[in-house]
């Protein structure tokens, strides 16, 4: 019954083989430790300089003049702006250029980092491996682009982060410039083609107006139509009169010859006015009723086409002037916050964490080999040429470090 009884170890006797092995474990982590030491002293030091660079504020600086000079609306220029490239740069577009192989070839080239990398047979893409494990782009909370590098030089590190600020801002200038190129070019077609459709259309008023002798339909219009009742109401009265002169002077008295006659040149005068294809006598107000279809129709789509072109210059003129002016401006279109500087505090390695790290996996690798050791050292029984291997090796390692473990 005691035989199949299973002595459950305590806590007491894990501290006693750990003293047992004390000698071990204390001369083992005192080589671990100084080894650790001394790699961590080997490992290059690391410095890493960040540079912050914003995008500028969108700004509408010249564009009031510029809108004042040429009558255009503040709408109609703001428009423009964020149609043709006024507006502001997506961050996500700076970071595309930060991480473009273009950029970091030139950085490479530049400062030679084929060396640094010490990569002998120049093969970019070996070089760009290592060389993007050392450099970071990344906007903060603030919506701000930080550009870290890290170098073992802490003047090259902070020498590279500049100058990806200022390939940043060169490359995204010229994206700039040959886009509101393009845009200005673009809106120097349309603005030539409105000019020819606006002359054209003028061009067509004026024969409009010169055939039928109209400058504002509506206005001689409304005068041809009261001239037309004037003549009416004249001919009624007359009519009147010419009835109660025939009846007290008689048709053939002098006084109802001389109405009877105004009588016809009235009714001439409205009978040529609604059927006849002319006048008579030469008019700069009125003209026959019966050219006025034709003619109103004539006049308003000519007229409505001259007004379309107008509104389109009005509108077109503005974006083509301010696609001008964006295309000549070389302002910078990215603002350096804070330039990177040459740190003074090593970024790596962390000699501390290095020689803790190490030195604690060694701890627990020890305790696996004291406590399985202690289990081989005391086995009786073999269940294969392996564990007679091992309780030998475990024998030899207790003479080598003098253990008492009898």
């Amino acid at each position: 019954m005691n035989n199949m009884e299973k002595k459950q170890a305590r806590f007491s006797d894990y501290l006693y083989v750990l003293y047992k092995w004390k000698k071990f474990l204390i001369i083992n982590m005192l080589i671990v430790i100084i080894g650790a030491t001394i790699y961590s002293f080997t490992i290059p030091e690391q410095f890493k300089s960040t540079a912050t660079v914003m995008i500028p504020p969108e700004t509408n600086m010249g564009l009031g003049s510029l809108g004042g000079i040429l009558s255009g609306s503040r709408s109609t220029m703001n428009l423009g702006s964020k149609l043709f490239g006024g507006g502001t740069t997506n961050e996500d577009v700076l970071l595309g250029i930060l991480n473009s192989r273009s950029t970091l070839v030139n950085v490479i080239k530049k400062y030679d980092l084929a060396r640094y990398y010490k990569v002998e047979d120049g093969n970019m893409d070996k070089v760009l491996r290592a060389f993007s494990g050392d450099i970071s782009f990344s906007p903060n909370e603030y919506g701000m682009v930080e550009v870290t590098v890290i170098n073992k030089k802490p003047k090259q590190s902070a020498a590279i982060a500049n100058y990806f600020v200022e390939i940043l801002d060169s490359i995204n200038k010229a994206i700039n410039i040959e886009q509101a190129k393009n845009n200005r070019l673009f809106l120097e077609q349309r603005y030539l083609k409105n000019l020819a459709d606006l002359k054209h259309a003028e061009d067509s008023l004026y024969i409009v107006q010169k055939k039928y002798g109209v400058f504002a339909v509506p206005e001689q219009l409304e005068v041809a139509v009261k001239a037309a009742g004037e003549y009416e109401a004249q001919l009624t009265e007359k009519d009147l009169q010419a009835y109660f002169t025939k009846q007290v002077y008689g048709e053939n008295s002098p006084q109802y010859a001389g109405l009877k006659a105004q009588i016809d040149i009235l009714k001439s005068k409205i009978n040529e006015l609604k059927r006849a294809d002319v006048l008579s006598s030469e008019s700069n107000v009125l003209f026959p009723f019966k050219e006025i279809p034709a003619m109103a129709m004539s006049y308003l789509r000519t007229y409505r086409e001259v007004e379309i072109q107008s509104k389109i210059l009005e509108f077109v003129l503005p974006m083509y002037e301010q696609a001008k002016v964006e295309e000549q401006k070389s302002m910078p279109t990215v603002i350096m916050l804070d330039a990177a500087v040459p740190p003074q505090l090593k970024d790596s390695p962390k000699k501390a964490m290095i020689i803790l790290g190490i030195s604690f996996a060694a701890f627990f690798l020890f305790l696996v080999i004291i406590f399985v050791g202690e289990k081989a050292y005391y086995k009786e029984s073999y269940n294969n040429p392996f564990e007679e291997k091992q309780k030998n090796f475990y024998r030899s390692l207790a003479r080598i470090y003098r253990l008492k473990l009898n």
